[in-house]
């Protein structure tokens, strides 16, 4: 990849050439140069507009141009920076986790929104990688009680220092493989159980394409077309949900269906998915007790 002559080293010219570069591989190639060039400044991007004529030393020049050929081959932007925001939070990121997506999201609004009025609650968050979601529900609800839990140990370790950064010390994360290390004490049931799990079937084509080629694949892929793990949890969760507790998965866009079966085949009542913003199934949620 060249560098940009002598006298066209200025900010703006800097990010017209990564945009360029990017144009070929991503579909925000503007922004994706505007956040790589302002992570090697170590500046907000308003500072881009601010001093467009600034001229970029030689050694950010190489920094940067080294950071827009990762992302050149595909490398997710988030783990360019180590940074992704999620329910305007900032999440550091690294490959041993998912990149929190905005579709995600949709999940925190639920439970928010069913439990708007709740002030204590017992809340476990499966597969937590990040944190995102029960650092999401911990900054909207300091008086829930969290846990979040992944099989990952550096997973943990990630999701525990975005808490400590956040100031969101009241989540309990810790490692287990689902249930495994939770405990099943009758004055510890739970009221909700959140999980994005594993969903992605191992065949699926889109696993060698676009962001997810560089996440962990033990994050993304589970048997029995996707489902394995939703069945698996449905059915763990039996014994863990207080007697009206709920239940909500994150899923792939054509599982609707299927999860609804599988939650339905467990006994689960008021079975419904809700649609994400593009018009696909994405969360699907359901209650233990046919009497809430």
């Amino acid at each position: 990849m060249s560098a940009l002559s002598n006298e066209n080293t200025t900010l703006v010219s800097w990010v017209a050439h990564g945009q360029e570069l990017l144009s070929s591989c991503s579909d925000s190639a503007k922004l994706d140069a505007q956040i790589l060039l302002t992570f090697v400044l170590g500046k907000e991007r308003s500072y881009l507009l601010t001093w467009p004529e600034r001229v970029l030393d030689k050694s950010d020049e190489q920094q940067y141009l080294t950071l827009l050929n990762r992302r050149l081959i595909g490398e997710p932007i988030a783990y360019i920076v180590g940074v992704k925001e999620f329910w305007s939070l900032p999440l550091k990121v690294s490959t041993a986790t998912l990149i929190p997506r905005p579709d995600t999201e949709i999940l925190v609004e639920l439970v928010l929104d069913n439990f708007a009025e709740v002030n204590k609650l017992h809340c476990l968050d499966l597969g937590t990688g990040t944190g995102a979601i029960a650092l999401a529900l911990a900054s909207e609800k300091p008086s829930w009680k969290i846990d979040a839990i992944d099989f990952s140990l550096d997973a943990v370790k990630l999701a525990q220092q975005n808490a400590q950064d956040l100031g969101l010390t009241q989540v309990d994360i810790f490692q287990s493989d689902w249930f495994s290390a939770v405990s099943t004490d009758n004055d510890k049931k739970l009221d909700v159980i959140v999980s994005n799990p594993p969903y992605i079937d191992i065949l699926d084509e889109n696993l060698s394409q676009g962001d997810v080629r560089f996440e962990p694949k033990s994050a993304l892929v589970a048997n029995e077309q996707g489902l394995a793990d939703i069945r698996h949890i449905a059915k763990e969760a039996l014994k863990y949900l207080s007697d009206q507790g709920s239940i909500f998965f994150e899923h792939g866009f054509e599982q609707g269906v299927a999860v609804r079966n599988i939650l339905t085949s467990f006994g689960y009542a008021h079975v419904q998915t809700v649609k994400d913003l593009n018009g696909h199934d994405r969360v699907t949620w359901a209650t233990l007790s046919a009497h809430l």
